[in-house]
């Protein structure tokens, strides 16, 4: 079929940006001549198949945590030890230093009410900040709408928000703010090129075309300059620090930061359910935790090295905890609470809100929440990003201090 013979609707024009993870979005000049630059990093590192919390802070000193794992249970002489109850996995070296440096806060017992058990469904629930609801949006992507020099993409102007995953995550999904979506930046600027381009080029030209198409036209060609951005940024990037056997994307982000990339968010994760520990779990777990602590702990370091590290900050998070029983597999099942983390030197280090107590579990025998997740969001938004945190999460959630 030749291509005049095709007349793509404007739905499906939409339908390939989207893809590329753009939208058509406008800010007014006036709104936009208001917005002042802010040097602040929020990078959101996910933990996808529900961490053991348990194994990840341990609490050494309670009897019952051994009791429920006689095989699992890390004893207390190998944990590296926080305080007189908790310790970080003997395998989270670089977490140690993190914590010893003040430079890691560590949330107990996060969760919600009515806990899923589901992967798909609980991970929607922290990625939407929306527990047992519905919201087509992400928190990630409300954050950036609400950031105080927020600006959408139209024309010359910059994206805020990079999702390091070869496709969108549903938390950095906003109304206004546009993220851009790229695990190969290469990828991002043949995908720009061939779909949107030749849809583009059967329309009118952009000259005689529509506002509608005039503005697809735009941020097409935007994609594909953000793209050769990102790329350009990775070639150049040169790093001696070793992020360690799984980097999980971090040095990508280290690369755009050190080349002064407009974008305050970076969404990136550790994925394909890794942490779903159901069988032989001690030391396919012990690895996972390794790596995670090594390519957190050098992302700081690359930080460090080219005087960034007190841009930035890291949220780390998992869908959900473990049951707190071992399982007959010498593994762990889907549970509920676990342990959030906040990184960087600006955060007020130490171990924040209530341990969760082994000897009151709920019906289910899980951990009953003792901090709501959202209360962390709200404390990240609000004391690290300036932003509003009711308009990112649709109700009022008191912010634990989590910044110095």
């Amino acid at each position: 079929m030749h291509s005049h013979h095709y007349s793509p609707s404007r739905r499906q024009l939409l339908q390939t940006l989207g893809g590329l993870g753009l939208a058509a979005t406008g800010i007014t000049p006036a709104a936009r001549a208001q917005m002042q630059d802010s040097s602040k990093i929020l990078v959101i590192f996910e933990l996808s198949g529900g961490n053991d919390g348990l194994n990840t802070v341990v609490p050494f000193r309670d009897d019952a945590y051994y009791r429920m794992r006689p095989k699992l249970g890390i004893q207390a002489s190998k944990v590296r030890k926080l305080d007189d109850s908790f310790g970080l996995h003997p395998g989270m070296v670089g977490f140690e230093r993190l914590y010893k440096d003040g430079h890691l806060a560590i949330v107990h017992g996060c969760g919600y009410a009515q806990p899923s058990f589901s992967h798909f469904q609980s991970m929607a629930y922290w990625h939407t900040a929306a527990p047992n609801s519905g919201s087509r949006s992400g928190w990630v992507g409300r954050l950036a709408d609400a950031l105080p020099n927020s600006i959408a993409v139209d024309g010359g102007d910059s994206i805020r928000l990079i999702n390091l995953e070869s496709a969108q995550s549903l938390a950095v999904s906003g109304a206004r703010s546009t993220p851009l979506v790229f695990e190969d930046p290469a990828a991002l600027v043949r995908t720009g090129e061939a779909n949107v381009q030749t849809l583009l080029e059967q329309q009118q030209t952009p000259d005689n075309s529509s506002n509608m198409l005039r503005h697809l036209y735009a941020h097409t060609q935007m994609a594909q300059q953000g793209a050769r951005t990102v790329g350009d940024a990775l070639a150049r990037y040169r790093s001696t620090v070793d992020y360690g056997l799984v980097p999980s994307n971090l040095p990508k982000v280290a690369a755009l930061i050190e080349a002064r990339h407009p974008a305050r968010i970076y969404y990136a994760s550790f994925r394909k359910n890794a942490f779903d520990t159901h069988v032989q779990q001690a030391d396919l777990h012990g690895r996972l935790l390794t790596y995670v602590s090594d390519a957190i702990t050098a992302f700081f370091t690359d930080m460090k090295r080219i005087g960034r590290a007190q841009d930035c900050t890291m949220l780390v998070f998992s869908e959900f905890g473990r049951r707190p029983l071992e399982n007959n597999n010498q593994g762990t099942d889907h549970g509920t609470a676990g342990p959030m983390f906040i990184v960087g030197p600006n955060v007020n280090g130490g171990l924040h809100g209530q341990p969760v107590d082994l000897t009151q579990l709920d019906a289910t025998g899980n951990l009953p929440h003792t901090t709501d997740f959202r209360q962390v969001y709200s404390a990240v938004a609000q004391q690290w990003m300036g932003a509003d945190p009711q308009a990112v999460l649709g109700a009022k959630f008191e912010g634990l201090k989590l910044f110095a």
